[in-house]
């Protein structure tokens, strides 16, 4: 969900964007292998991104062969930030896979949350708080689950606070700042992952918290103004840090790119609203 809007970005920057994109692949091979560029996503590029101009951080520049485009050579970015950031993307990735498993049986992510155990317990040791917010919000997410929750901003809120706690590189003078940005991006991301499946978690009968909200007047409406409060906050704690350094990016993303997601979900579920009523396609 926290992508760029790569139609209102600048060519110039959406090469810087690629090649922290590439570095963040190429850290991921390093930390687990080639299992560990399967888990390569955008939200995890944006916290590199955002930590590398909040510190300032100076990048080694690489040029390599990508076996995926072999073509042309690639340029990859790699800083501090960079290795923080895989970290936290095999961590997530982890519990996911697990998650999924638990949810639809699936295998093959079993067989690929296993492969990667050995690679959580090593960063667990660097990383112990941020782990341990991530296991906490996964037993917090399980039980709200069975419980069948539904005040979305307890269930939101789990999310909030286990990212502000994995926005925090450093518990240092921009913690608090960075926690409060975390928090309001974590709330922000889990409503919109219920909006978007919440027709497939109705036919399935699993857990969404929008569900008795769903029939009602005013959903598509509701759901709008939740999603952009939570944005506008996190907008609001954003602009507050002394960050000049790919600010443009990072406005590309926080203001327009995270809105990609929704516009395309919002006008398929208008799109098939209209089917029904006319009976044809569209």
């Amino acid at each position: 969900y926290i992508n760029v809007n790569r139609k209102e970005l600048k060519e110039a920057d959406e090469k810087t964007y690629q090649a922290y994109y590439c570095g963040l692949c190429r850290q991921l091979k390093n930390e687990a292998g080639i299992k560990g560029q399967m888990l390569l996503n955008y939200d995890m590029t944006f916290l590199l991104i955002l930590l590398t101009g909040l510190y300032e951080l100076e990048h080694e520049e690489i040029s390599y062969r990508c076996a995926v485009h072999p073509a042309s050579k690639k340029t990859a970015y790699i800083n501090e930030a960079t290795e923080y950031a895989a970290a936290m993307d095999i961590v997530l990735s982890y519990h996911s896979l697990q998650d999924d498993y638990e949810d639809d049986g699936s295998h093959i992510k079993q067989a690929i949350a296993k492969a990667l155990k050995k690679d959580y317990n090593r960063i667990s040791i660097r990383y112990p708080r941020q782990v341990q917010a991530v296991e906490d919000y996964m037993k917090k997410l399980a039980e709200a689950e069975k419980r069948k929750e539904s005040n979305i901003d307890i269930v939101a809120g789990y999310t909030g606070e286990m990212l502000g706690q994995l926005f925090q590189w450093k518990q240092d003078e921009w913690a608090k700042d960075l926690d409060s940005m975390g928090f309001y991006m974590g709330k922000f991301i889990y409503l919109l992952d219920a909006y978007e499946y919440i027709e497939q978690d109705l036919k399935k009968g699993t857990y969404n918290p929008l569900k008795k909200r769903y029939e009602e007047p005013g959903f598509e409406e509701e759901c709008r103004q939740i999603l952009t409060m939570m944005m506008s906050e996190c907008c609001k704690e954003f602009e507050q840090l002394p960050i000049l350094q790919n600010v443009d990016i990072l406005r590309n993303i926080l203001y327009s790119g995270v809105w990609c997601r929704y516009e395309i979900v919002r006008k398929k579920r208008m799109k098939d609203s209209a089917k029904e009523v006319t009976g044809n396609d569209l």
